[in-house]
């Protein structure tokens, strides 16, 4: 090699290597600013149940109320395990426990808690933790001061409501006439008394008797329909709440035991062998429950989001119980069923 040719070839490699040396210096910064970079933030959820057995919602195979609600979190992008982790637990149908189970999930930081059923001091013992509710009656969050509307919550609090009002209660007792046309006088089994007024108006323009029942204990579950053989009563209606909602192969089996004809509040009952349910599609709130999830993960604010009732109600039968009571339910009455259970 002539010694241009040399000069060249070592000029070139000079300036390779001072090339080199620049981009390591501008690199290295990057690189030690990516090191020191935290991962990206895993969410936390709690999801609490007020009745279902916690044993039937952790695992691989939950029930489809918590399988809809992770599938829904799926299709928005979060995934348990990934980049949310989810807490399932349940109070099992003891309201007293809420505040505690709360705070005992709280010490360990969530982002966002959801409350499948709650009370007041439950939702007081989330604190400022943005909490969703679904399926909890409005008319005492208010009155409460926890929301300052339901188009408007304000706080920290938001979700799906769900009121068993006037016209839930008239048109179970429709369906329970159309199940039942000799139905003359029905037991309308409650946690709370009186009936409201407009209730027992409704149940006189389908000629039917309302005799209301107290019930709010366990231990007093079998004395109240063992007390319904001396009222000449054709079928029981079941009321709502947190009592009712834990307790549901108790009433199913007196019902039974009693040849009772029963409607109900949700189809979980009539999966448990009642005859008859109208109410909430509830597997569609669990779906809609993420979306208000995702919003406040995204950076919204609970109480900038508003408060919505069901879309979607539905009439579930059991063919199977209806015929063991020697019904036979009318064709149209299945035929605007959503599910019939053979």
């Amino acid at each position: 090699m002539d010694r241009h040719a040399f000069l060249g070839v070592l000029a070139g490699g000079l300036v390779a290597a001072l090339v080199a040396t620049k981009l390591a210096s501008i690199m290295r910064p990057s690189l030690h600013r990516a090191a020191q970079q935290p991962p990206p933030k895993t969410a936390r959820i709690a999801l609490v149940f007020a009745n279902a057995k916690e044993a039937t919602i952790t695992g691989s195979n939950p029930i489809p109320y918590a399988k809809a609600f992770l599938d829904a979190l799926r299709t928005l992008g979060w995934v348990d395990g990934q980049n949310i982790t989810i807490v399932r637990r349940s109070v099992e149908g003891k309201p007293e426990r809420l505040p505690m189970l709360i705070e005992e999930l709280l010490q360990v930081t969530c982002d966002v808690v959801v409350l499948v059923g709650a009370t007041e001091p439950g939702i007081r013992a989330s604190g400022t933790v943005p909490t969703v509710l679904l399926g909890v009656d409005p008319t005492w969050l208010t009155r409460a001061g926890l929301v300052e509307s339901i188009a408007h919550p304000g706080g920290t609090v938001t979700g799906l409501i769900y009121t068993v009002g006037p016209e839930v209660l008239t048109k179970r007792l429709q369906l329970l006439k159309e199940t039942i046309p000799r139905a003359k006088r029905v037991a309308y089994l409650t946690e709370r008394l009186p009936i409201p007024p407009e209730v027992d108006a409704a149940a006189g323009t389908f000629s039917l008797t309302l005799l209301p029942v107290e019930v709010a204990a366990p231990d007093r579950l079998e004395g109240a329909f063992a007390s319904l053989s001396g009222k000449r009563v054709d079928a029981v209606m079941v009321g709502s709440g947190w009592f009712f909602q834990g307790n549901i192969p108790t009433f199913v089996s007196l019902a039974a035991k009693r040849k009772l004809p029963a409607m109900y509040r949700d189809r979980l009952f009539v999966e448990g062998g009642g005859l008859i349910s109208y109410g909430p599609d509830w597997a569609d709130l669990f779906r809609r429950a993420p979306i208000y999830v995702d919003k406040i993960l995204r950076g919204a604010k609970p109480g900038d989001l508003p408060m919505e009732q069901p879309t979607k109600h539905e009439l579930v039968i059991n063919l199977k119980t209806a015929k063991a009571l020697g019904l036979a339910i009318p064709k149209s009455l299945l035929l605007r069923a959503d599910e019939v259970i053979q």
